[in-house]
């Protein structure tokens, strides 16, 4: 799996400020934009705990991501409040070799990833004789697994990031989206340490929303976003 963070909204903290303190100044909008940085640290912290989080639809971030299963993207574009570009099984063929995702709990068992492998062999020679027919690659793909590798460009504003942190960064959320959205966090925070200072799993700061399906190790999770 590789992520990146293409690009984001210049100077995404001092809009977001900006687009908060306006609801309530009549100062013009330059004139907020000016805002020196702890005012900014301030009305951010404040909006955040308020669960304001209108104003963060300002900012937006575009992901690269490559190296994720199918299966991992059909959940992914399940987040409706947001835009994807995802490399298409139609128009991009498979004839040389799809790659393919192996969790590790199959790895954990050499006879059945033998037989994993041996299937995904099978269905790539399936695959390159439906395509040597003449069968279109938007039929061929039909015997494409979950596991076949995609990539695609994603856009997400920072009010929608949360969310999809709260929900995927739970250790009760499938390992490879949990792993996916761990690694968008990093780069969040990187971009916008005040925006995205507290977001994380929903147990990061109020009491885990699983209620009886909880992983039971909320301080662990705690202790290792907080570090993240």
């Amino acid at each position: 799996m590789h992520v990146q963070l293409l690009s984001h909204t210049p100077i995404p903290e001092q809009i977001v400020a900006a687009a908060a303190r306006l609801c309530y100044s009549e100062s013009s909008i330059e004139q907020l934009l000016g805002q020196k940085p702890a005012q900014i640290a301030k009305m951010l912290q404040k909006i955040l705990e308020l669960g304001h989080f209108s104003v963060l639809e300002h900012a937006s971030f575009t992901f690269g991501i490559e190296g994720i299963s199918r299966s991992c993207s059909h959940q992914l574009v399940r987040h409706r409040i947001a835009s994807f570009s995802q490399q298409s099984q139609r128009y991009v063929s498979h004839e040389q070799q799809f790659d393919a995702i192996v969790p590790d709990s199959i790895r954990e068992h050499p006879a059945l990833l033998q037989r994993f492998e041996k299937y995904m062999q099978v269905t790539h020679e399936l695959y390159s004789d439906l395509m040597a027919a003449g069968v279109p690659a938007e039929d061929a793909r039909f015997v494409l697994p979950n596991a076949a590798s995609t990539k695609l460009v994603m856009t997400m504003n920072a009010r929608e990031l949360h969310h999809f942190f709260a929900l995927r960064c739970c250790r009760r959320a499938q390992w490879e989206i949990q792993s996916l959205a761990k690694a968008m966090l990093q780069l969040a925070r990187e971009a916008s340490s005040l925006l995205f200072a507290e977001a994380g799993p929903g147990c990061l700061k109020r009491p885990c929303p699983e209620g009886a399906m909880t992983c039971g190790e909320i301080k662990a999770v705690r202790e290792e976003y907080w570090q993240l």
